[in-house]
């Protein structure tokens, strides 16, 4: 028989032989991708979760070891062997992080390694903007922490901004403002001293004396805390919690006064005797505790500068406090009326009056017309008149005045708005769903309900890069960490897993 009539040619036979081979390696090399793609995914996944509490990365290792250990434990049979390899091929050293839509999220961390000038700052800003391909004219507020360097009276932050863009608006944060509505002076002010200094001999004196301090506490039947607390004037909410519990663990207090041998003790013990001065502890007591309730009302993510309004014109109208201790009903007052049998002095009625005057002054101008602000609180409520047109023309030029009444006739007039109105969860979900049939109505609300009505953000992420970045982690990269630890968006990890590079741990 000749070669020919054989019945596979030889270059056939090595043809069927390549193809079967590369078969074979493309279906292997599908498994290995889709083994190392899951491997990756769950990479991503668990560095993430290191990210979101702040743990350092090299806890990963810690994370896989006992990961291996619990499968190796609970495995009864073969079964959970390729389980375990997976988890070996984990690789826990790579981190990425992919923000496709834009909330309330932190664009960047800017270092300022030098001088922190208002020119300085401008000019890292210009960088970022430049770099981002943003513009300040799409940029309507800016809200500052009142800093010299931002709301100074040369070459500060906000002029040099407004120079590039008039149309934006300068607006001190409003949380930073409440706080200073209510800060203490003149006799007040030295009552609150003279509490920190005996909280600072009990805990701050030395570690033995804070040490048989607790002990006593422990051993105290009727004793609510475990611990007395120190005070911060850079917290925003410690001064009213460090006066809280130090009056639930007054009696406790007074015991360890009486047994310290200290020289200082027999002073504090003998003022924390007099009925006046307790008095006015019990009702500072009490006043940061509303304050605190308020403070934390406007604290928190995706809060607009309409609700926080809101808040504060509420807390401002509180006439009630005032009544409350001119009566003697002490109805808000419990502290005061507990502890010291309703004692009212004229410390007290003073500084209710003069917060409240704070308030009022303080928050009488907003930089956006409080008119624009109740339209956006509820739009059926305000007149389609020429004082509002007006405003909003003041606060965008480029607005047309005669579009905005006519929009704001038939929106007001629609009974498919004020349905809408009533069952909305938010200002902000009403607004989202309103058609665009009224775009310019909606051009404006927009405007305003993007405005950050304060450093909120900036201060979580702070606290955030604290727990970050510490001697032991100062060369990792802080911002891509940070950015994940305080973003609310949810990276694509299949995505990322699949487009990626893969990584395996050796």
């Amino acid at each position: 028989m000749t070669p020919s009539k054989w019945p596979f040619h030889p270059r056939q036979v090595r043809k069927r032989k390549i193809e079967a081979l590369t078969a074979g390696y493309a279906h292997s090399s599908r498994i290995l991708v889709r083994g190392r793609q899951k491997g990756t995914t769950a990479s991503l996944k668990a560095l993430r979760v290191l990210a979101k509490l702040s743990r350092p990365f090299i806890d990963a290792e810690v994370f896989q070891e006992v990961m291996m250990t619990v499968l190796e434990e609970l495995a009864t049979d073969k079964s959970m062997d390729s389980v375990i390899a997976s988890v070996k091929q984990v690789s826990l050293s790579a981190r990425y992080f992919d923000g496709k839509e834009i909330k309330e999220e932190l664009l960047s961390l800017i270092p300022l390694e030098g001088h922190t000038t208002g020119d300085v700052i401008f000019t890292k800003l210009e960088e970022l903007f430049r770099l981002h391909s943003l513009s300040f004219e799409r940029a309507n507020l800016i809200v500052t922490d009142g800093a010299p360097a931002m709301v100074g009276q040369h070459r500060v932050l906000v002029s040099r901004l407004k120079e590039h863009a008039p149309q934006m608006h300068g607006l001190h944060c409003l949380i930073h403002q409440s706080v200073l509505c209510a800060k203490l002076s003149g006799a007040l002010k030295e009552v609150m001293d003279k509490v920190m200094c005996v909280i600072n001999l009990v805990r701050g004196r030395s570690s033995t004396q804070h040490r048989l301090f607790r002990q006593l506490v422990v051993e105290s039947e009727e004793a609510t805390h475990d611990d007395l607390l120190l005070h911060n004037d850079v917290r925003w909410l410690s001064k009213g919690k460090a006066l809280d519990r130090f009056c639930a663990l007054l009696d406790e207090v007074k015991a360890f006064l009486r047994l310290s041998k200290i020289r200082a003790a027999a002073d504090h013990l003998a003022l924390l005797g007099d009925e006046k001065f307790m008095s006015n502890v019990a009702f500072l007591a009490d006043i940061f505790g509303h304050l605190n309730q308020l403070n934390l009302q406007l604290q928190g993510r995706g809060k607009t500068i309409v609700d926080m309004v809101e808040k504060l014109e509420s807390f401002t109208r509180k006439e009630l406090f005032e009544s409350d201790t001119s009566t003697g009903r002490l109805l808000h007052f419990s502290t005061l009326k507990s502890q010291a049998l309703g004692r009212v002095t004229e410390l007290m009625v003073d500084f209710i009056k003069q917060l409240r005057a704070n308030f009022t002054s303080r928050f009488e101008d907003y930089s956006i017309p409080k008119y624009i602000i109740a339209f956006v609180r509820n739009p059926l409520t305000v007149r389609p008149s020429g004082d509002f047109t007006s405003q909003a023309k003041q606060m965008i030029p480029s607005f047309d005045e005669a579009a905005l009444e006519m929009e704001l006739i038939d929106f007001q007039t629609s009974s498919l708005v004020s349905d809408a109105l009533r069952s909305a969860e938010s200002v902000s979900a009403f607004w989202v769903g309103s058609s665009e049939e009224y775009s310019t109505i909606k051009r404006l609300t927009f405007y305003v309900l993007t405005m950050f009505p304060s450093t909120y953000t900036c201060e979580s992420s702070f606290s955030s890069m604290n727990a970050i970045k510490t001697h032991e982690r100062n060369r990792l990269n802080l911002e891509n960490c940070l950015r994940i630890k305080v973003t609310s968006l949810s990276p694509d990890i299949q995505n990322i897993a699949t487009d990626g590079r893969c990584q395996f741990s050796h």
